[in-house]
C-alpha cells in the first residue's frame, strides 16, 4: 500500500481501522507526499526497517501496540523521523510522559479537522527537512575543518622543514672563513656572520642596520676591494632574486692575506 516515488518525502500512517487509514490517504493524496500505511504496530516496525520515513502519524489505542510505544521505537529506529499521535483517546500519562520523553512531536486528535491536520504534517516534514539541513551542514563543517586542520598540519610539518633549514643555514653561515652580508631590497642588513663583524672592525655591522649609513661606501660601490688600514678586503657583490622571492644582495667579503696563502699553498 505505497505511493511509490522514492523522491517524494515519506509519511507512515498507522491505525488499526482501515476506514480512518482511508479517509487519511484520501485527505492527503494531493499534498505530495509518499504515504505508507500500517494496521498495527508489528506491521509499522517492519516498514521502517525497510524505509526511510520522515514523519509517523500512529493511533494511540491500538491492538498489541499503543502508539507511543511503537513511536519510541520508531525513535530508536530512525532517530530523525518526527512522531505525532493522532488519537481520539487522551490518554495524558502515557502522552505526557511521551512528549517528556521526546518520543513524540505532537498529540492530535480525533475527530480532526481537516485543514488544522494538514498543516501540522506540512510543519512535521518542514521540521524534518530543517534537521536534515542542519545535519548536512554539520557534516560539511566537519569535512571542512578536518582538511583545515590537515592543511595547518602539513604547513606546520613545512615551516618546521624551513625552521630547520634556516637553521643549519645560519650555522653553515657562521662557519665560513668568508664574512657574509645579506642586504635586503630597502637597504637594511638582514644578516651577517661573526667573520663579516670581525673583518668589519670599527663599522657597526647589525641586523636591522641600514647598511649605507653603516658599512663603508666602497663596500655598497661594487669595487672589487676594499682597504681597512693595513687590511685588503676583497669583496664579491651578488645580486639576489635569479632562483629565490628574495630580494636585495648578498656581500662575500675575503681577506687578501687568506686568499693569498690558500693560493700559495696549490
Amino acid at each position: 500500500m505505497t505511493e511509490v516515488d522514492t523522491h517524494q518525502p515519506t509519511l507512515l500512517l498507522v491505525d488499526d481501522e482501515q476506514n480512518i487509514l482511508s479517509a487519511l490517504r484520501r485527505l492527503l493524496r494531493t499534498e505530495g507526499y509518499r504515504i505508507l500505511t500500517a494496521n498495527s504496530g508489528a506491521e509499522a516496525i517492519e516498514l521502517l526497517k525497510a524505509e526511510t520515513v520522515e514523519v509517523v502519524m500512529s493511533d494511540q489505542r491500538m491492538p498489541g501496540m499503543a502508539g507511543v510505544d511503537l513511536l519510541r521505537i520508531a525513535k530508536d529506529m530512525q532517530p530523525e523521523c518526527v512522531r505525532i499521535v493522532l488519537s481520539g483517546y487522551t490518554e495524558l500519562q502515557a502522552v505526557t510522559s511521551a512528549i517528556n520523553d521526546g518520543a513524540i512531536y505532537k498529540f492530535l486528535c480525533k475527530p480532526w479537522d481537516d485543514a488544522h491536520l494538514k498543516a501540522n504534517i506540512a510543519e512535521a516534514f518542514a521540521r524534518r527537512r530543517m534537521a536534515d539541513e542542519n545535519r548536512r551542514l554539520t557534516q560539511e563543517l566537519e569535512v571542512k575543518n578536518t582538511q583545515l586542520q590537515e592543511l595547518l598540519a602539513e604547513r606546520s610539518d613545512q615551516v618546521q622543514i624551513r625552521s630547520e633549514a634556516l637553521g643549519v643555514f645560519h650555522e653553515a653561515l657562521e662557519a665560513l672563513p668568508v664574512g657574509v652580508i645579506g642586504v635586503d631590497d630597502e637597504g637594511v642588513i638582514a644578516f651577517c656572520n661573526s667573520t663579516a663583524v670581525a673583518q668589519l672592525e670599527g663599522y657597526p655591522v647589525g641586523l636591522g642596520m641600514a647598511a649605507r649609513e653603516n658599512l663603508p661606501a666602497e663596500l655598497l660601490n661594487e669595487a672589487g676591494s676594499l682597504q681597512l688600514g693595513d687590511k685588503r678586503l676583497l669583496v664579491s657583490r651578488t645580486r639576489l632574486g635569479q632562483r629565490s622571492t628574495s630580494r636585495g644582495y648578498l656581500l662575500a667579503l675575503l681577506d687578501a692575506s687568506t686568499f693569498r696563502a690558500a693560493n700559495e699553498g696549490t
